[in-house]
């Protein structure tokens, strides 16, 4: 069970052993029973790898089964084997999503009208000309900056009664989010719809995740996506090319693309400045529409993400309540607080719900207006 648990985070022997300040012989004879563990070094072992402590009492691993499709590319390099980040995450989710369901149903909603209001036999038009029609955004939009612009649509996606959550890592930095695991996921419900995107992902690839994740809301299609541009899933292929049409209408591309520049790169300043997206989602529509290779999309997108990763490791941070509230969905975040200062709801739990303290959870409801 030590062995289990340390692999199922995903440290190796020697990477493990320096989180407990112990040495790989000291780790690999708890491992194979020949040292005893006192009982201060098993709690210590289960919360670095963060599984319950009673786990280290079982005869054998739990079963660790995905609780939601997972439609994550494997034939050109996807994970097979889900992270226990990934794992925890999404049963996070599921818990704040029986949770919305149970709170909806006490004040007497009836959820969100949008859930499976189209199928895969609709065409990329169809869904993109209803998906506007919710969302209330033109074909051409006034967008203003791409980062308002993405911030903009989580709010009209939210009023759809569609809890959106955002987060980079799991509880601490030290359990950040891979985005090459994943990108996002939905989960699809008629009551209590919530989708979530991976904010350790570049900005500029977040806005095309969450018009993704929302496609899959409309299609009542649950799943985690790793966004590849190659999949084979026809699930996956149809919210990518509505994604693409939704922020970058190809009749609309198609002319502004300039074939004479000699650096393909000197066309995203412009096109930017035009369709107001980033130029991570132009790049990859300009890959879908056949102006650029696979090779130039790769290499573009893996300079963009390592220059997105510099930026995060010399960056400062936004505040803790500032950060929560912009990763929390609004709609779960104000639902909650308002139930714990009402008083039908302990503290306690209220922080449990929204993972922090319960001494946070005051302060964090005057940053979410209750």
């Amino acid at each position: 069970m030590l062995s289990w648990a340390r692999e199922r985070a995903g440290f190796a022997v020697p990477d493990f052993a320096r989180k407990m300040g112990k040495t790989s012989d000291t780790l690999l004879a708890w491992e194979a029973g020949s040292r005893p563990l006192t009982f201060n070094q098993a709690m210590q072992f289960a919360d670095k790898a963060y599984v319950p402590f009673g786990y280290l009492f079982l005869t054998q691993p739990p079963a660790d089964e995905f609780p939601i499709p997972d439609l994550r590319t494997v034939d050109s390099g996807g994970v097979r084997q889900p992270s226990a980040e990934l794992l925890d995450l999404v049963k996070q989710m599921q818990e704040r999503q029986e949770w919305y369901k149970e709170y909806l149903a006490e004040q007497g909603e009836s959820g969100s009208q949008v859930v499976g209001r189209k199928t895969t036999q609709d065409s990329v038009a169809n869904i993109v000309g209803y998906m506007r029609q919710q969302l209330g955004v033109s074909a051409h939009p006034q967008r203003n900056d791409w980062e308002d612009y993405y911030r903009d649509l989580v709010k009209r996606i939210e009023e759809l009664g569609i809890m959106v959550m955002r987060l980079p890592y799991l509880g601490s930095y030290h359990r950040r989010f891979r985005v090459e695991e994943f990108r996002g996921f939905a989960m699809a419900d008629a009551i209590a719809p919530l989708l979530f995107v991976n904010h350790a992902d570049a900005p500029g690839a977040r806005l095309f995740t969450l018009i993704h994740e929302f496609c899959h809301i409309l299609l009542g299609q649950s799943g985690v996506s790793d966004g590849d541009a190659n999949t084979q899933n026809k699930i996956e292929v149809l919210c990518n090319a509505v994604a693409a049409e939704f922020l970058v209408p190809e009749v609309e591309f198609r002319q502004k693309w300039d074939t004479s520049f000699e650096d393909w790169r000197d066309n995203l300043r412009p096109l930017e400045a035009h369709f107001h997206v980033s130029t991570w989602a132009l790049a990859r529509r300009a890959l879908t529409l056949g102006f650029i290779s696979q090779v130039d999309y790769s290499n573009y997108i893996l300079a963009q993400r390592k220059a997105h990763d510099d930026r995060e490791r010399t960056g400062g941070s936004g505040g803790y309540y500032k950060n929560q509230k912009s990763w929390l969905s609004d709609r779960f975040s104000r639902a909650v607080t308002s139930q714990a200062l009402n008083g039908q709801m302990m503290l306690r739990d209220a922080g449990h719900l929204l993972n922090m303290s319960a001494a946070n959870v005051v302060k964090f409801a005057k940053e979410v207006g209750i």
